[in-house]
């Protein structure tokens, strides 16, 4: 077995990839636009290439989360046996969702449903019922159960490998059991988690980047602040200095307390606009697109088009996209939820991480997309009109206490905007400190500054656009790993817990309780 590694020595992999970011940053400050032109014509050919690849590879997480949900394997205990749980349930769940969604929920909730259903429908006309039916329908797709189990299996191996087996909290040491602990301890491992620490950067950075596009934006929008560049500098600078106070009090106190108040807060918006907004439309269009959801699963889930020029731009843009997202979202989140899951047994793990922050997206989206698909769809706003990032705050504008309203969004997003980054420095501590799960403060602030480089650089060569190039870009080759990944937790799981016990065991087994009879 491998033993854990109490070294809180920097490794090789800080180096290689505090570099490779570096280097990022500097060519994007000095070439914006070739850049940009470089990362759209990379992002083209893998969606026209590979949009069939994320869509097979996504279903197939989810199959293999509910086959360990059902397995023999549920009750294995992500931690030593009979040890309890780090976290009581409820700052479980805060946290799976604040590092799990985060801005990305705040900034797509309205944005995405009032654009399927009146600007860019993935089958129907736009402004059609069919389109306005499918907008919140596609909307609980993107954002469910295949999302959170690609979160999910990467956690559960982190997990089971960090916690039940001793193993180091790297991508590398995941892999030992298909190859070996020579090359995962070399040129190769680094690799691996050099890979992991590049897709968690890429992803985050790109989470930080829209929530400092639609802080600004709410701002413009409620005070008139100009919306460009240099107030989104700010505005990440001064996150960076409130989640680096975070970083330096710990997981068990500055994460764990910012989750459970923005959970409250963002409850109090919920409810808040369920309360004053078309509580009856909302509650119709909830079940209504919950039931055309769970009878077009497998439709979504597989849908191609193959004929449909427009119709296969969409999937690039919504589908693939997100697909890419959560993936390269994977090692962050995955080790975060690892992290906090600790002496939760398998199908607890599953349980909780799958289906509990599902419903809670369904939720948001329903009130918040409703809302605003209930005023366009009177005539009372045209809230597609509007750009994603002013969408929710132009929503609003037309109910009972809109401004309040966007004011308590506008502490959610920034409270999100500084968990999501200081969960993502103790992830990247984690991987280039050979795994230790307690980085050094400096090393936190390291990578809380350099996440805030790399979203101002997506910021500046190309906005919203940029972002998503290089989610799906960083997505494609750690999407590799976690196949791998699957693959050595199974073998692992499979030898580890044989499903009939060796003879050697049996035999051995009844020899001592010979012995301890002829002693009694």
């Amino acid at each position: 077995m491998v033993e854990l590694n109490d070294k809180k020595s920097i490794s090789s992999v800080f180096w290689w990839a505090l570099a490779i970011c570096i280097l990022f940053v500097a060519v994007g400050a000095a070439l914006p636009k070739r850049l940009e032109s470089s990362t759209q014509y990379v992002t083209s050919l893998i969606s026209t290439n590979f949009s069939w690849y994320y869509l097979l590879l996504v279903l197939a997480i989810l199959f293999v989360c509910i086959y360990l949900l059902f397995s023999r394997f549920s009750s294995i205990t992500l931690g030593k046996e009979g040890e309890e749980p780090e976290f009581s349930l409820h700052s479980w769940f805060a946290m799976l969702f604040s590092a799990g969604m985060g801005i990305g929920l705040v900034f797509w909730t309205t944005a995405e449903p009032i654009s399927h259903a009146f600007s860019s429908s993935p089958i129907a006309s736009p402004g059609s019922q069919q389109a306005i039916d499918q907008a919140m329908q596609f909307s609980f797709f993107h954002w469910g159960i295949h999302a959170w189990a690609v979160y999910g299996i990467v956690a559960l191996v982190f997990a089971y490998f960090n916690f039940h087996k001793g193993y180091k909290g790297l991508v590398s040491a995941t892999l030992t059991p298909l190859f070996g602990e020579k090359l995962m301890q070399g040129a190769l491992g680094t690799f691996l988690d050099v890979l992991a620490v590049i897709a968690t950067v890429t992803g985050v950075a790109a989470t930080l980047g829209f929530g400092a596009l639609q802080i600004n934006q709410g701002f413009n929008f409620l005070f008139g602040i100009p919306a460009n560049f240099l107030v989104q500098f700010l505005i990440i600078a001064v996150a960076t200095l409130l989640f680096t106070w975070s970083t330096w009090s710990g997981i068990n106190k500055g994460i764990k307390m910012l989750s459970n108040f923005n959970m409250v807060i963002a409850v109090i918006v919920l409810v808040g606009l369920f309360i004053v907004g078309p509580t009856l439309y909302v509650l119709n269009m909830f079940t209504n697109s919950l039931g055309n959801y769970i009878s077009g699963f497998f439709d979504m889930s597989l849908r191609l088009p193959m004929n449909d020029s427009d119709a296969f731009a969409w999937l690039e843009n919504w589908t693939v996209f997100y697909w890419a997202w959560w993936i390269s979202w994977a090692p962050f989140v995955g080790i975060f939820i690892a992290r906090v899951s600790k002496g939760r047994t398998i199908k607890e793990f599953i349980l909780g991480v799958l289906f509990a922050p599902t419903l809670v997206c369904f939720i948001f989206f329903a009130v918040f997309g409703g809302s605003a698909i209930n005023l366009q769809e009177n005539g009372i706003a045209d809230i597609s009109g509007f750009a994603t990032e002013t969408a929710t705050f132009a929503m609003f504008e037309h109910y009972p206490l809109g401004f309040l309203l966007s004011l308590l969004t506008l502490i959610v997003i920034a409270v999100f905007f500084i968990t999501s980054a200081d969960s993502a420095t103790y992830v990247i501590g984690m991987l280039t400190t050979n795994g230790n799960n307690f980085p050094s403060g400096l090393v936190k602030i390291i990578w809380g500054i350099t996440l805030s480089a790399f979203a101002l650089i997506m910021i500046y060569t190309g906005g919203t656009q940029g972002i998503q190039n290089l989610l799906i870009i960083a997505a494609l080759p750690f999407s590799l790993v976690i196949i791998f990944m699957m693959w050595s937790l199974f073998r692992s799981l499979r030898e580890d817990h044989p499903r009939y016990p060796s003879k050697a065991k049996v035999f051995e087994d009844k020899d001592l309780k010979s012995r301890l009879k002829r002693e009694d």
